[in-house]
């Protein structure tokens, strides 16, 4: 069983944060890291900055490029992965489009990923009839593979994404970009019963959780929670970490309190 998988556990919701690597700053992105394991987060999703982040709303892509103004670059992800790993015993994911994975060479990206102490790799705009080639360099490295899956999917495209991804499948609440909104889509639940009646992987929901509220309805229907765009709007607003670490214990509150 991989690291991220066993963060399921039939008893508990798992809490995944985001972080864009280098936003605010990159002693920021790892202390932000430290403070969000510490106070009930399972698993952590490190963002490789981006110049063309289709899959993210304008919070993500405002800190995408700052990160790139202030040059993050991948290597120096994967340094401060490392570093957070030395800290922390928590999961960490990359989240990164194909590009900057292709451009570093997929090999060599995903053996110094796993010598970095990443566990797994989002991927947004790779889909599964596109992602052998990653997916094999990823196994080589004991790395899972995590597909999405959008309220549009067919039950073709569920079939095929329940085969092929590993640790969990993230599932996009909406049709859309990442972004936190003020209310969760009506259709979220028929969506989580098609996909469960596909596969019994985990299923995580993300795009547009704002609040603990939100949290606990959908920690009801799925085996956890992913939270990205608050929290950078957090970062933003204070970078003394005191309103993350709030939110963070409120998220976690809000899980364990169904």
């Amino acid at each position: 069983m991989s690291q991220i998988a066993a963060v399921f556990k039939p008893d508990s919701k798992a809490l995944i944060a985001y972080l864009t690597v280098g936003y605010p700053d990159l002693e920021i992105t790892e202390k932000a890291a430290i403070a969000l394991a510490r106070n009930g987060v399972d698993i952590i999703e490190l963002g490789i900055p981006f110049s063309d982040p289709l899959a993210d709303g304008t919070t993500i892509q405002r800190a995408s490029y700052r990160a790139l103004q202030h040059g993050t670059t991948p290597r120096q992800c994967l340094k401060i992965a490392e570093q957070i790993h030395r800290e922390i015993n928590t999961p960490l994911i990359f989240m990164t489009y194909y590009n900057p994975a292709y451009h570093f060479g997929l090999d060599a990206f995903c053996r110094q990923c796993a010598d970095a102490g990443v566990s797994g790799l989002i991927v947004p705009d790779l889909p599964p009839e596109e992602g052998p080639e990653l997916e094999a360099v990823a196994q080589k490295n004991k790395l899972d593979l995590i597909y999405l899956l959008a309220p549009t999917s067919s039950d073709e495209r569920i079939r095929l994404v329940a085969e092929h991804s590993h640790g969990f499948i993230y599932l996009v609440s909406v049709t859309g970009v990442t972004g936190a909104r003020d209310r969760l889509p009506e259709n979220l639940d028929g969506f989580i019963a098609r996909v469960r009646k596909q596969t019994v992987k985990p299923l995580c929901v993300g795009f547009g959780v704002s609040n603990a509220e939100q949290a606990q309805q959908l920690a009801k229907i799925a085996d956890g929670v992913i939270v990205g765009s608050r929290i950078i709007q957090l970062l933003e607003a204070d970078t003394s970490l005191k309103e993350l670490v709030d939110f963070t214990r409120q998220l976690r509150r809000a899980l364990d309190n169904l």
